[in-house]
């Protein structure tokens, strides 16, 4: 191993920075846009403090803003939004329709045709929306045939992942990777440059996801599956003995330790008071309540009253019914009002006309309405069971806030579907034929999808996450950070010396697999703009092509498969399907080294080394 001189004090300062804001963004206790915002600070503000001077060049802190600005950011935006357009318009339905048809035909060959469907048009579109289409499709079927989802969920979402690596626009991390490579002077990566050695080892990938991932899968079902806290709208008929008689609703609602609310209080004489806290109760009223079977009774028994449904007492000859109303499971998705706030803060009750049952969060205890339910802070990929008329279901759906994934709706459809789907295809060939970078073309399309109605402006803004953003722009100030320290070229230099009498091969392969390990761990993103300065280096240190490292570095970080936490699709079908971290890493890791070795294999091929 060859003594390599230490980096000047900047170089050392911005990679402990680095090291910093990989372990930040591996805390889930904070939020990932804070993390963001505070290397960002740092940075800027460490060297306004400390100025770096280079050649005589002065380092401008200010510079390090530039990722709020820069075109892969533009693009990642443009693009989220755009995919808001085809999400909202249901653009994409037919392609469910007639998988779900296929579904009930031949289940083998449907999960196949799921997988591949899936990958295509994640290479186009961002995974996100993909994996919304098809997840209550395959909820939908797990349903009908009284089997478990968890055998599917988790191969059709790693398809997405696969299918989004092979072109430039599939995921944030491929245009990330390619503009800051640009950056650098190296040749611009056209949209399908990569996606002969992703379809080759897509291929692979995909027969392993068909073939041997649902049987290395238990049986895993969501624990909301057994929970069914179902709600009944019932009366209770108040007797002269009853402890309610002659008190105030606010007494008798104390005398329920505070969970009974009623919604209207009916005399004898057939008129209505309104259930004011102070309202007097007498003898023979009827109070009209909601609530689950074992709370009602509860209820029944703290008052001394009937309980009622519909014009009889309640017994087993006339049990409580529940006319016209579902049961859904609801997931929580990226975009969402209900991301960051509470039940209560949002008004979900009275927005929605829903009653929330019950909140599942994967490695978290149950919460129901009872237990502090609508106090609870959501986030992306908590599953919440709610219950409400058929209509305020489909109406749920239609509204896009959340994911309904039993499928009790249909999937929200406009006239508009065919112009949205006409728009995002033009935005991908324009930039595919090379008419217009895609950080232009994407931001045509979003201004047609406005223009034509597609979208309006409050869809735009659901659309942007400041996550993606934040992150983004971190790591671009980081990677720039590294660059012109000399830091990055430092870390080439370690790199090159610790592997000393290595091959290219190997050197590629390590770095691929480095970059892979980094993205179960941390964010995409940021490992893979912090690692393309390291593979140019790399490659310059070595003499050789920079493509093939650069595309090493692109590989490695979207193989976000082996830990729930690598992606957000990956929390999505892990609170659908049920799943537990291991179950990932089960899973996971083999996809991992199956595409890792196939890279291995096909990249030094193509490109000479």
């Amino acid at each position: 191993m060859t003594l390599i001189p230490p980096p000047n004090e900047h170089a050392l300062a911005v990679m402990g920075l680095t090291l910093l804001a990989l372990i930040l963004f591996t805390r889930e206790r904070i939020p990932l846009e804070s993390s963001s915002l505070f290397v960002l600070v740092a940075l800027t503000l460490g060297f306004e403090i400390f100025p770096y001077s280079v050649k005589g060049d002065t380092v401008h802190a200010v510079n390090f803003f530039s990722g709020f600005g820069h075109e892969a950011l533009v693009a990642v935006c443009a693009l989220m939004i755009a995919g808001q357009g085809l999400v909202r318009t249901g653009a994409l339905e037919p392609v469910g329709r007639v998988l779900a048809r296929l579904w009930g035909v031949a289940p083998g060959l449907s999960l196949l045709l799921t997988l591949i469907i899936g990958a295509i048009l994640s290479a186009f579109v961002n995974n996100v929306p993909i994996v919304v289409l098809l997840l209550p499709i395959l909820i939908s079927v797990s349903l009908r045939t009284k089997t478990s989802a968890s055998g599917v969920l988790m191969p059709m979402g790693f398809a997405t992942l696969v299918g989004g690596m092979s072109t430039t626009v599939g995921t944030s991390t491929n245009l990330l990777v390619v503009s800051v490579a640009a950056d650098m002077g190296m040749r611009r990566l056209g949209m399908f440059d990569f996606f002969i050695p992703v379809l080759i080892a897509g291929s692979i990938a995909l027969i392993y996801l068909w073939l041997i991932a649902p049987h290395l899968l238990p049986q895993r079902r969501s624990d909301l599956d057994d929970l069914s806290p179902r709600r009944f709208t019932a009366q209770l008929y108040i007797p002269e003995d009853s402890f309610a008689a002659g008190k105030t609703l606010s007494e008798a609602i104390k005398q329920t330790d505070g969970g009974m609310q009623a919604s209207r209080i009916q005399r004898a004489d057939e008129t209505f008071i309104m259930p004011l806290p102070d309202a007097q109760i007498r003898a023979g009223d009827r109070l009209f309540i909601s609530d689950t079977a074992e709370q009602l009774k509860a209820y029944e028994r703290a008052l001394g009253a009937t309980l009622y449904s519909g014009g009889a007492p309640v017994d087993d000859e006339h049990p409580l019914a529940a006319d016209d109303q579902q049961v859904a499971q609801v997931v929580v998705i990226q975009g969402s009002p209900l991301v960051g706030r509470t039940l209560s803060r949002t008004r979900f009750a009275d927005r929605y006309q829903l009653a929330s049952l019950a909140l599942h969060r994967p490695g978290w205890k149950q919460y129901t309405q009872h237990k502090s339910l609508s106090d609870v802070v959501l986030q992306i990929g908590d599953i919440m069971l709610i219950q409400g008329a058929r209509e305020q279901i489909a109406e749920l759906k239609r509204r896009g806030d959340v994911l309904v994934l039993d499928a009790t709706s249909d999937v929200p459809s406009t006239q508009r579907a065919p112009l949205a789907l006409l728009i995002m295809a033009g935005i991908i060939l324009v930039a595919a034929l090379g008419y217009l970078p895609i950080a232009i073309s994407a931001l045509c399309g979003v201004l047609l999808m406005l223009t034509t109605g597609v979208l309006n402006w409050r869809e735009v803004t659901r659309a942007l996450n400041t996550q993606v953003v934040m992150i983004v722009v971190a790591s671009l100030a980081l990677g720039s950070a590294l660059m012109k320290t000399g830091g990055a070229d430092y870390l080439a230099e370690l790199f090159v010396s610790v592997s000393a009498g290595s091959s290219p091969r190997v050197l590629l392969s390590g770095l691929m697999l480095l970059m892979a390990i980094l993205t179960n761990i941390v964010s995409n993103n940021a490992a893979a703009v912090i690692g393309t300065p390291i593979a140019i280096g790399i490659a310059n240190q070595l003499g050789m092509p920079q493509e093939p490292f650069v595309l090493a570095v692109l590989f490695g970080a979207n193989m976000s498969y082996a830990t729930p936490i690598a992606y957000k699709t990956n929390l999505l079908v892990m609170s659908a399907g049920g799943y537990s971290f291991m179950d990932f890493v089960r899973v996971g890791v083999p996809l991992t080294l199956i595409m890792w070795l196939a890279f291995t294999w096909l990249l030094p091929r193509l490109y000479g080394l």
